[in-house]
């Protein structure tokens, strides 16, 4: 019966270990980024992926793409009626966090 229990907490441990190990390498994005997207993904998805033709999807766009995109509706450089007003106000730290948020997505 010895045995027997220490080969389950063997198995348990190894269980535990992988699974944590699974939880580390799936990065969860921060709380700056969830408050940077948090906009974005109503007509974007929270996945990077419109279900809206119109609107792009930005899951696995690069990073810089990103920024440059976002900075040029918050710019005026680009203008759009919904991507203009949704990009004013946006702190170039939002503009990263957005861009890392997506860009991190498959």
């Amino acid at each position: 019966m010895n045995n027997l229990n220490n080969s389950f907490l063997n198995l348990f441990a190894v269980a535990f270990c992988v699974g944590g190990l699974s939880l580390v390498a799936m990065a969860s994005p921060d709380e700056a980024q969830l408050k940077a997207v948090s906009k974005c993904i109503t007509c974007h998805g929270e996945s990077g992926k419109s279900t809206v033709p119109l609107f792009p999807n930005l899951a696995g766009q690069k990073k810089e793409y990103l920024v440059k995109q976002i900075k040029s509706f918050r710019d005026g450089h680009r203008k759009d009626h919904m991507m203009s007003p949704m990009a004013q106000g946006l702190s170039d730290a939002d503009v990263e966090n957005q861009a890392l948020y997506f860009s991190s997505m498959k």
